[in-house]
This record gives structure tokens, sequence and C-alpha cells, in this order.
């Protein structure tokens, strides 16, 4: 009996939560919002940096190599740096290993904020990658002039490029050709033509004759060269991942830091409005027998289910982004991050909860005459 009784008072405290919220649609709705807009924030930014990260893993795969030679002083996620030997000595050096089949340099110029420029031998990158598709002119009429450049398909969309259009970085670049995405970068130029240091180059890539002997071949490489950091493709995959990079990471907790206090203000001051606006109600409540934790939980559940509702608006509004970053920024690609989504409801939740816990223990020590006679 106890059962049934305690079942019933449930289903009337959610119905009067429900209630509650249908009865106010207006600020239901823009808490809801707010809630999810703290949600779409972190599901964007994880999804931006987690699908920037999987864009360079796999333009890095498209280059065809199963080894990368980079300087000492560069990082996974950083080309800057050149090596101090003149590319040539260093590519005959390490094409006469055993086992070596290609060798190719490259040179990665920075022209502005996450955009760069490489420079590349077209024929030596064509036989390791397996060459370019074309969407826009053709092998026959690239690199024919040494201000001339190859953009992918992303970039080119993005800036509203084709054959013949001009593209200033460092200097004036024409445009000779637009080529499928995926295959090391965005921006391809010759490297003699590159505005740095001549025979100088910021990466070597080695393709092995078998797969088996990648393990050799690296050790090789780095006996030869030890001050050189050398890794397998593989290896150098793990390395690129968001965790690696500190800056990413750390911007990624202020937001998350910044949509918790956001998601309490919102919910507190919601609920806080909400207790001041149902005194009465509050007041015939308690002086129908309800206690301090029934009139608490009536709020915890109302946020509860902003918090939910919120959740699920924020899911929803990242896809939106999503849509919003191909349409108008394709070269960063956000992913949509279905493992943060229990995350961000935890901290939506969270947040709720924290931030009705003022408003209910306002509400719980209201006297009940006092709240009864409030005008």
């Amino acid at each position: 009996m106890a059962r049934k009784s305690d079942w019933y008072t449930n289903k009337l405290i959610y119905r009067l939560v429900f209630e509650n919220l249908k009865h106010r649609p207006v600020r239901t709705f823009l808490t809801a919002i707010f809630i999810g807009i703290q949600v779409t924030m972190i599901l964007t930014l994880v999804g931006l940096s987690e699908g920037v990260t999987g864009d360079i893993k796999e333009r890095s795969r498209g280059t065809g190599a199963d080894i990368i030679v980079r300087p000492a002083n560069s990082s996974a996620l950083s080309f800057t740096g050149n090596f101090s030997v003149p590319e040539d000595k260093l590519l005959a050096a390490i094409l006469k290993l055993p086992h070596v089949a290609l060798a190719n340099g490259v040179l990665v110029e920075s022209t502005g904020f996450l955009e760069s420029i490489t420079g590349i031998h077209l024929d030596q990158f064509n036989a390791m990658s397996g060459g370019f598709h074309y969407s826009e002119g053709s092998p026959a009429t690239t690199f024919q002039h040494p201000d001339e450049i190859l953009v992918d398909q992303d970039y080119a969309d993005s800036k509203h490029l084709h054959i013949g259009s001009v593209v200033k970085m460092g200097q004036n670049w024409r445009v000779c050709g637009i080529v499928e995405s995926g295959k090391l970068s965005r921006i391809f130029a010759q490297v003699q033509e590159m505005f740095s240091d001549t025979g100088k180059v910021s990466t070597i890539y080695i393709k092995v004759d078998k797969p088996a002997n990648i393990e050799s071949v690296v050790a090789d490489v780095r006996a030869q060269f030890e001050e050189f950091k050398v890794y397998p493709m593989k290896d150098y995959m793990d390395l690129i991942s968001v965790d690696n990079v500190p800056l990413m990471k750390g911007f990624t907790k202020v937001v998350i830091g910044v949509a918790i206090i956001v998601g309490i203000l919102v919910v507190l001051l919601t609920m806080y409005t909400a207790v001041l606006e149902r005194t009465r109600e509050i007041g015939i409540l308690k002086a129908l027998g309800a206690s301090p934790g029934y009139i608490i939980g009536i709020l915890l559940r109302e946020a509860t289910v902003l918090a939910i509702v919120g959740t699920v608006a924020g899911i929803l509004m990242s896809y939106g982004t999503q849509a919003l970053m191909r349409a108008f920024a394709p070269t960063y690609t956000q992913v949509i991050v279905m493992n943060w989504w229990p995350i961000t409801g935890a901290i939506s939740l969270g947040a709720a909860l924290i931030g009705a816990i003022y408003p209910g223990l306002k509400a719980a020590h209201q006297d009940a005459i006092e709240a009864l006679a409030y005008d």
C-alpha cells in the first residue's frame, strides 16, 4: 500500500513540475536555450579540436609515406623549423639506406594564422602519394610558371577560387589547379620557388619497399641522423591529438568552466524568480503539510527537466554549427562528438542542480503564514 502511495505522490510531484514549466513557456524555453548554448559551446569546440587534428592525420596519411623525419626543434603539430643540412644531401644519404624505396622533402612556410603553403617537388610527391586528383586543371598545366600554386577543394571553396585566381600570401600567387583534399596540405607550390632558404626543407617523407622493413629503416635513419626526430607514420599519427596541444587543451577547459558558470547563473536566476512568483503556491503546499525536502525536490526536478531539454537542444544546435562551419569555413572540420554527449549532459545537469539549490532552500524555509499572506 505504501508503494502505491509513493507512486501516486511522485506522479503528483512530476505533474506539478511539468505544469509549472508549461505555465511559463517563454521563460522555460529561454532557460533551456541558454543551457543548450553552453552545451553547444563545448560540443563545437571539442568537435573542432578533434576535427582539425583528424584532418591533419588524414592528410598525413595521404602522402603515402611510411616514415616521417622532422628537425630537432620541431613538434608533432608544428611544421616550423628547417633541417640544417641541405635537402639534396639529406635525400641522397637516406636513399642509400637499405629498403628505402622513395624519399621526398617538403618545405612548409606559415602565411598567417593557421595557414601555410607547402613546397613540393611535384614528380617526387606524385610518385609517393599516387598523385593528385584534379577537379579543375590537369597535371600538364601544373607549375608551368614560378608563381603558381595548387589549392585543395576545401580551400578553393572557402576563398571562392578558380584557375587563374590570384592569392596574396607573402607574394601574389596564381592558382593553376584545384585538387581533391586529403594529401598533406591545402596549398602547394614548387619548393624551389618558396620564399625561404634555397635547398632547405621542413620534413622528409620516406617510403619503404615492404611494411615489414619499416622498423629497420627507422633504426637506420636514427643511427645516421641522431639529432633528428624520426617516427614511423603509425606512431606519428598517435602523437596528433588534442591532448598533445597544450593551448587547445587549456582553452577547452576554460570554455567548459565558463559554460558551467553560465549554466549555474541561468538556472539560479530562473529558479529564484520562480520562487518569488510562486510564494503563495509554496505557502499553500506547506500549509497542506509539505516538508522542506518536498519543496526542494520540486525545484530540483524542474531544474533536471530544464537541463535535459537544454542538453538535447544543445546537441541539435551542434549539428547547426557543423553546417555553418561547412558553409562558411570548410577548411576547419567540425565532427560530431557523440562520446561527449553524456559528458555535456552531466555538466549541464550538475550546473542546473547547483543553480537550483539556493532558490530551493529559500523556498523550503519560507514561513507558511507569511507566504499565504503574500500579495
